[in-house]
């Protein structure tokens, strides 16, 4: 089996070390980057699976540099920084990483939220209808793409993952835990809050507020379901 490649930047080199020994100790392949001029050399070359990405870099920042990542590729991001703050959260979130980790932090804590980050690849591999169709929406699982009324709209493999959870089984209420064992793994131990960033997103993008149908509905108390009763 072909080792996960890991992309780990940070400009502190205690701590870039100590990420680098400890992952490739979990037998990953791990390269290392100090700024984000060497980090997207780097990601060019290798094509990493995962990056575990500073905030706070000497000619970037990691909000802009997760963006442009994943302008193209499906890559899952790991935000790693002493930005605590719930802004800085949902910034992370809205630029499109998977979780995000704060200093200091544990390594059995960073090892854990790489593994289940990593899990959720098993949403691609799992069998599949080929389509879903739903009023304007329709979701191609072998291409991987989400058109609405024959519009196609760009998503980040988490949000076509919950998009799809969603969607296949419309009408359903689904709990924000359930939403997190289903597309982030159930090894997950971030804020359950990340759910509603990112459908958030979602909504945005599938033009939620306007007349397209279906619409990602928001049950209080529980969660999200697609509401399919005006399609």
């Amino acid at each position: 089996m072909t080792p996960v490649k890991i992309l780990v930047v940070d400009d502190d080199p205690a701590t870039r070390t100590l990420i680098h020994r400890y992952l490739s100790q979990q037998n990953y392949q791990v390269k290392s980057a100090e700024n984000g001029k060497t980090a997207l050399e780097l990601f060019n070359t290798i094509s990493p699976d995962l990056v575990v990405l500073d905030v706070n870099l000497p000619d970037t920042n990691g909000f802009i540099l997760c963006k442009e990542m994943q302008s193209n590729t499906n890559v899952f991001v790991l935000m790693l920084t002493s930005l605590a703050d719930e802004a800085s959260k949902l910034h992370g979130f809205q630029e499109g990483a998977d979780d995000y980790i704060t200093k200091p932090f544990g390594l059995v804590e960073l090892g854990a939220r790489v593994r289940a980050i990593l899990k959720r690849q098993r949403f691609v591999s799992n069998p599949m209808p080929k389509s879903l169709s739903l009023g304007g929406l329709s979701i191609d699982s072998v291409g991987r793409q989400v058109k609405v009324n024959g519009k196609l709209i760009p998503l980040t493999m988490l949000e076509f993952n919950l998009l799809y959870c969603l969607a296949s089984q419309p009408g359903r209420a689904w709990k924000r835990s359930e939403l997190i064992q289903e597309v982030w793994d159930y090894e997950y131990v971030g804020d359950e809050r990340v759910v509603d960033v990112h459908i958030g997103q979602i909504r945005k993008k599938l033009e939620n507020d306007h007349d397209n149908w279906p619409k990602i509905q928001t049950i209080r108390g529980i969660g999200y379901k697609l509401d399919i009763l005006s399609i």
